[in-house]
């Protein structure tokens, strides 16, 4: 392994004997090298490598710019988040988040603060990752003795959604704008409230997850022809009125996004939208 960059005594950027690039760090690790020397790996203590190129050079960017401990801490919340949640999170959640903590961090400091006016939203729509946000404000809190706002609860869980879904950030606010609006039309289709702590109404939401980020990556399921069709009109007339609140939405979307729902889509929010009732009576 070779010395690519120094970056500060404590963090190198090297290459293997493949050419992978990796941030490497260690105690005095930095000290007194050059580049292009070997490095003896018995002295390397954490290693960073991304699959992606790109994302390997935003890697080697932050860590150039954010303390190692920032770094070394989101590498530890992320492994909790892993234990967590069962889908897999997209590894730039590690630059990401990082670069998110660090600076909430270094606003704190300097006096800065920002509410999320998206919170009680996402408190709603993704409680799991809340709670995980909640979870890192506190070890936050016990291991660097900084006490962010509360609302960074909230924009942590995005973080955690985001790497979830495979989005990015601007995506994130669209997708949950995107719930809580469907969610409105629906409440006022069917004039009642729904319980937001019921399981059924937990399995809508991600439905709404999904089918947001299949509207904004352009990627809807298609109408399938043929005998699917004829099944697809079974179930049309077998959801009665809940497929008319699934075209409320489809106007809702029309109407804001200027994309016209593919009748696929709007069954299945039709059965989604079957079951909640169903609960709900």
């Amino acid at each position: 392994m070779r010395i690519k960059k120094i970056i500060n005594n404590n963090i190198l950027c090297t290459v293997d004997e493949k050419g992978n690039e990796l941030i490497v760090t260690g105690r005095g690790i930095g000290f007194g090298r050059h580049r292009g020397e070997t490095i003896d790996t018995a002295l390397i203590e954490r290693t960073y490598r991304m699959e992606e190129q790109t994302e390997q050079r935003k890697l080697r960017e932050l860590v150039e710019k954010i303390p190692l401990e920032h770094l070394q801490l989101t590498e530890e919340l992320i492994a909790h988040f892993k234990e967590q949640i069962p889908q897999p999170l997209n590894e730039s959640l590690l630059i990401t988040l990082s670069d998110h903590i660090s600076f909430a961090i270094k606003r704190k400091m300097d006096g800065i603060e920002f509410s999320n006016p998206l919170k009680g939203a996402i408190m709603s729509y993704y409680p799991t990752e809340y709670h995980l946000g909640q979870h890192c404000l506190r070890v936050i809190r016990e291991r660097l003795g900084i006490e962010l706002h509360p609302d960074e609860a909230a924009f942590i869980a995005l973080h955690i959604v985001n790497a979830e879904l495979n989005t990015n950030m601007s995506v994130m606010f669209d997708i949950t704008r995107l719930i809580e609006d469907a969610v409105s039309v629906v409440e006022y289709f069917y004039q009642k409230k729904f319980d937001r702590e019921s399981l059924q109404f937990n399995r809508f939401v991600v439905h709404l997850r999904y089918f947001a980020q299949r509207l904004f990556q352009d990627k809807l399921m298609p109408d399938k022809q043929g005998d699917d069709a004829a099944f697809r009109q079974l179930l049309i007339k077998g959801c009665g009125d809940h497929f008319k609140c699934a075209r409320c939405i489809g106007e809702y979307v029309k109407n804001t996004y200027h994309k016209d729902l593919p009748e696929e889509e709007l069954v299945y929010l039709a059965i989604h939208l079957k079951r909640i009732n169903q609960e709900s009576e």
